[in-house]
């Protein structure tokens, strides 16, 4: 549970600008997570994430982009519990996920920072990943499939 929520906090930071909470704990609960403002307090630092500036005076809730093993474990878990398959057509890596999770797992994918990558676009339950080259895709699923298998 506290898995798919982290995931859906993702989701919900990059697609609204969240500044508070309170606003956050709404979306959550709109999307069918019961939770407190303690609980999101928690998911807030256990995400590592940040506020950032927007226009308007503003600020926003963003995921602070450190390359901390543990992070990159949460990014990792986020990609194995939203998976279902993948699928390459020449340097276009699609992969389907989840109902609900594409866009956490895609951030997850870009958080990797894998040069190969160029950038993914999200859907509900599809991601389609820009990738260098043909062999490159190769290399993609290559190291998805070994975190998928608990290998990395």
């Amino acid at each position: 549970m506290k898995v798919s929520r982290h995931a859906k906090i993702i989701e919900l930071i990059n697609s609204y600008n969240i500044e508070t909470q309170e606003e956050l704990a709404e979306y959550l609960n709109n999307a069918g997570f019961k939770v407190t403002q303690a609980t999101v307090s928690r998911d807030i630092r256990d995400l590592n994430l940040t506020k950032v500036a927007v226009s308007g005076g503003r600020q926003k809730y963003v995921l602070h982009r450190q390359d901390e093993p543990e992070l990159g474990e949460k990014y990792m878990r986020v990609l194995r519990d939203g998976f279902i398959s993948m699928d390459k057509a020449q340097n276009i890596l699609v992969i389907k996920t989840v109902s609900g999770m594409a866009m956490a797992v895609a951030a997850a994918v870009d958080a990797m920072k894998w040069n190969e990558v160029v950038g993914c676009i999200a859907g509900d339950d599809t991601i389609m990943c820009a990738i260098r080259t043909a062999d490159d895709t190769s290399a993609v699923m290559e190291k998805i499939r070994k975190i998928i298998s608990g290998g990395m």
